[in-house]
C-alpha cells in the first residue's frame, strides 16, 4: 500500500467517526474561507493540508507519498530513540514506516487546533455555546502557549536525515474509541460504576493494562454508587477546560468517563458531585489505534511490528 494511501484512509476513517457527523463540512468551509482571506507570509506558510484533513495533530511526517509499505514499526510514541530502533529494525529485516499515535513536529505544534471539536461535542452534551465558548478558547490557548517552546522537530529530523518515512495519527484514533465506548456503553446501559469497569475489563486492550497496573480505575466515586448519565470524554486533542465541570454535571452527567485527568481538571472536578472512571490513557490509545488499523488492513494486509507501548489486537 502506498504511503499516501495509509495516510488518506486514517483521515477518511477518523472523519466517519467524528462527533462531528456531517457538520464536519462546516469546518471544511470556514477554513476555506478563512485561507482566501489571507496575505503575505500568513498565506504563504499556511498549513495547505488543513483544506482536506480536519485533524492538525495527525500529518505524513517524512516520507515519499508514493514509497510502497509493507512493514510498519507502530508505537505510541515515536521519539528518536524509536526512530534509530527502525533504522536498526530496517537493516536486520526490511522496514517502511514509523507510525506514531501521539503527534511529533507540525503535527504536535498544531495539537491545540483540533480541540475546537470539542466544543461541538459539548453542545451537543446540552451545554449551550456561550458557556463553552470562553472557556474553551483559554484553555485552547493555554495549550499552544505550553506547545510552544517545545523542540517538535526532533524526531521528525532523525527520520530525515536516516531517510525514514515517519507518520503520526492522533485524533482518527481517538474519535474511533470515543464512539466505540460511548456507544458500548450506551447499549449496556451500566447502573453502577462496577459494572463500567466490568465491561471495561472484558476489552483486551483495558485487561492487558490491568496486568501492569495500569487498567481501568475509579478516582472519583465509589464502586456502587450509580452510574447515571454517562460521558465518554477522549477526543479533542487533549483534556478541556477544567471550569466546566460544573456545567457538565448540570446538564445531566452523572460520569464521566476518561482517558487521563490532570490533578489540577481533578481537583475541580471533585466538588461537582461527578463519578470519574478513568479507563487509561495508553490502553485506550491502543484500542484506537487497534480499530483504525483494523479499518485500514481491510483494504491490504500489512506487517505490523509493535514497540513504545502498543499491541497489536485484531477484531
Amino acid at each position: 500500500m502506498k504511503l499516501s494511501k495509509i495516510y488518506e484512509l486514517a483521515v477518511k476513517y477518523g472523519i466517519q467517526q467524528d462527533p462531528r457527523g456531517k457538520d464536519i463540512s462546516e469546518y471544511f468551509k470556514n477554513i476555506k474561507k478563512e485561507y482566501r482571506k489571507l496575505k503575505g507570509i500568513e498565506r504563504i506558510t499556511f498549513d495547505k493540508e488543513a483544506l482536506t484533513n480536519p485533524f492538525s495533530d495527525t500529518r505524513l511526517l517524512c516520507g515519499n507519498p508514493d514509497s510502497e509499505i509493507k512493514k510498519i514499526l507502530v508505537g505510541i510514541d515515536i521519539e528518536t530513540a524509536e526512530i534509530l530502533l527502525a533504522d536498526r529494525i530496517r537493516e536486520r529485516e526490511g522496514l517502511d514506516l514509523a507510525l506514531s499515535h501521539h503527534p511529533e513536529g507540525i503535527a504536535y505544534a498544531g495539537l491545540s487546533e483540533v480541540m475546537r471539536v470539542q466544543g461541538y461535542i459539548l453542545n451537543k452534551l446540552g451545554l449551550h455555546k456561550e458557556a463553552v465558548s470562553d472557556s474553551l478558547k483559554e484553555r485552547v490557548q493555554e495549550v499552544a502557549r505550553k506547545i510552544l517552546p517545545a523542540n517538535h522537530s526532533r524526531p521528525v529530523d532523525a527520520a530525515r536525515l536516516l531517510n525514514m518515512p515517519f507518520m503520526s495519527c492522533h485524533t482518527p484514533a481517538d474519535n474511533f474509541v470515543a464512539k466505540y465506548l460511548q456507544e458500548n456503553i450506551n447499549k449496556g446501559a451500566p447502573k453502577a460504576l462496577k459494572d463500567i469497569l466490568n465491561f471495561l475489563h472484558k476489552i483486551p486492550e483495558y485487561k492487558e493494562a490491568a496486568f501492569n497496573k495500569a487498567g481501568p480505575r475509579i478516582i472519583l466515586g465509589k464502586p456502587k454508587d450509580k452510574a447515571g448519565k454517562v460521558f465518554v470524554d477522549m477526543t479533542g486533542g487533549t483534556e478541556g477546560p477544567k471550569e466546566l465541570f460544573g456545567r457538565i454535571s448540570q446538564a445531566g452527567v452523572k460520569t464521566l468517563v476518561c482517558m487521563h485527568l490532570s490533578e489540577e481538571h481533578f481537583s475541580r472536578a471533585k466538588p461537582e458531585h461527578i463519578n470519574v472512571v478513568i479507563a487509561g490513557h495508553i490502553a485506550s490509545d491502543n484500542l484506537g489505534m487497534n480499530l483504525l488499523l483494523d479499518k485500514i488492513e481491510t483494504h491490504e494486509k500489512l506487517d505490523l511490528l509493535c514497540c513504545s507501548g502498543f499491541k497489536r489486537i485484531k477484531r
